[in-house]
């Protein structure tokens, strides 16, 4: 584990290791460890893909106090992991007006689309952490046979809900952006919900994504359950091995 100062009032703990499930599995039962410990002048923390970023209030706990307590929660509470994972099914509607950029992987790797669909809907997608935008979750898991570069030049805007690719991962953008990366199709769920307080945000860093494609008839029907505030995610639990 390295610690490194940010600044004046932050602080980030490097695990190493490859990034793994394994290793993302270690960072999100730290941040347990974290919240249950309740450190005085911890203000937040970010998750990441191989660290975890506290910041906190200087003029309360001083760095040399923080850092010492952060190698106490490492030594003691990273090796106790949770035995269960949540896998949420979300439903796609693929190419068309909602996947401008099918074609593109398809091309891009010597396949069809149909062959691209396919392979985007077999994995269970590991969610590694939450960024970029609010409730943007960094999928690991893609296919690499279906891995496809960002765009050349990012679009303006893309579409709230689109999924697309970029290099080996794949992502749902959860509000109307900006965005480089290679759109494939939609979901008609709703992945940042502020009016929601305790659950801002559809996923979590540790959670499963599977997709599943769906007809435009399925998505508007769904949509208009979205809309209604009706629709209820599938989801399963599915065991840690």
């Amino acid at each position: 584990m390295k610690l490194t100062a940010i600044g004046d009032s932050g602080i980030k703990v490097e695990f190493p290791g490859e990034v793994t499930t394994k290793l993302n599995q270690v960072i999100q039962q730290f941040c347990v460890a974290l919240q249950d410990a309740e450190i005085s002048g911890v203000i937040e923390w970010v998750p990441a893909f191989n660290s975890v970023t506290i910041y906190y209030d200087p003029t309360i706990i001083l760095f040399h106090e923080l850092a010492e307590k952060m190698n106490r929660l490492v030594s003691t509470k990273t090796n106790q992991f949770d035995p269960v994972t949540q896998l949420f099914h979300v439903p796609v509607l693929y190419g068309g007006n909602v996947g401008p950029d099918l074609e593109r992987v398809a091309s891009y790797n010597n396949l069809s689309i149909e062959e691209v669909i396919k392979l985007h809907q077999q994995p269970n997608y590991f969610v590694y952490m939450i960024g970029f935008l609010p409730g943007f979750p960094y999928l690991g898991g893609l296919n690499p046979i279906i891995a496809t570069p960002r765009l050349d030049e990012p679009r303006k805007s893309t579409f709230a809900g689109a999924v697309g690719i970029a290099h080996e991962q794949t992502g749902i953008y959860p509000m109307e952006s900006p965005g480089g990366w290679n759109i494939i199709g939609k979901t008609p769920i709703k992945l940042f919900r502020p009016e929601q307080r305790e659950e801002v945000f559809q996923f979590k860093a540790g959670d499963m994504i599977r997709f599943y494609e769906v007809s435009k008839e399925e998505f508007q029907h769904i949509t208009d359950q979205v809309d209604a505030g009706v629709y209820k995610l599938k989801q399963e639990i599915i065991e840690n091995n």
